[in-house]
């Protein structure tokens, strides 16, 4: 589901919500969650998952088309964890 859908579908829901009111919430929301994580925290919420940093250290590896050694830097990258209910709703629909 791209964040156009997921307006589109939000926006059906909510008949006395605007599509500009539902795309303005929505940006929004991903935009805190961003700062947040940007900012080193962790973000929780409850029934759908947990969002978190990892951290991978630096490391050399090898470009496959030259095979050339390349220094890898030490980043951090979003995690995300599914709560119970998310992993119970999915598993269930199969």
């Amino acid at each position: 589901m791209t964040r156009a859908e997921l307006v589109a579908r939000l926006s059906a829901q909510q008949h006395y919500l605007s599509s500009d009111d539902v795309e303005l919430v929505v940006k929004t929301i991903v935009d805190q969650l961003t700062d947040a994580l940007a900012r080193g925290e962790r973000i929780e919420i409850r029934g759908f998952g947990a969002f978190s940093l990892r951290t991978r250290k630096s490391r050399v590896a090898r470009n496959p088309r030259t095979g050339e050694s390349v220094a890898v830097l030490a980043k951090r990258i979003p995690y995300f964890r599914p709560g119970k209910e998310l992993r119970e709703r999915v598993d269930f629909a199969q």
